[in-house]
């Protein structure tokens, strides 16, 4: 069972924002921004390639309910989800992570060249 499933099962605790029957919303232990939420699936789902159309339908308005619900609407903020080793995906469930809080930079790429990463 992964990380996020025992989450679910409560398991494992974590400091909730929003719950449903169907997702969850919960802070990151490690933030990469003043506010940074992890959504997820209570099903196990690998990762944003395997996530039905129906699901995301159903995702999409829980998200915006998350976003509104901690103030980051008006203003803005990153949605980003990783998907497999290359794109950086550490857990293999699938996650939003949902950063805000203040102006977000942008530096996953050497500034000479964003190339030489690839």
């Amino acid at each position: 069972m992964c990380i996020f499933c025992k989450i679910v099962e409560g398991e494992i605790p974590s400091n909730k924002v929003l719950e449903d029957k169907n997702f969850l919303a919960f802070h990151d232990i490690n933030p990469a921004a003043p506010l940074h939420v992890l959504v997820i699936p209570k099903d196990h789902i690998v990762s944003f390639e395997e996530t039905p159309s129906e699901l995301m339908a159903k995702m999409t308005p829980f998200i915006q309910e998350v976003t509104k619900k901690l103030g980051l609407d008006k203003n803005g903020y990153r949605l980003v989800t990783n998907v497999g080793d290359d794109g950086g995906q550490e857990v293999k469930h699938l996650h939003f992570h949902i950063l805000g809080g203040g102006k977000l930079i942008w530096n996953h790429f050497p500034k000479d060249d964003p190339h030489k990463s690839l």
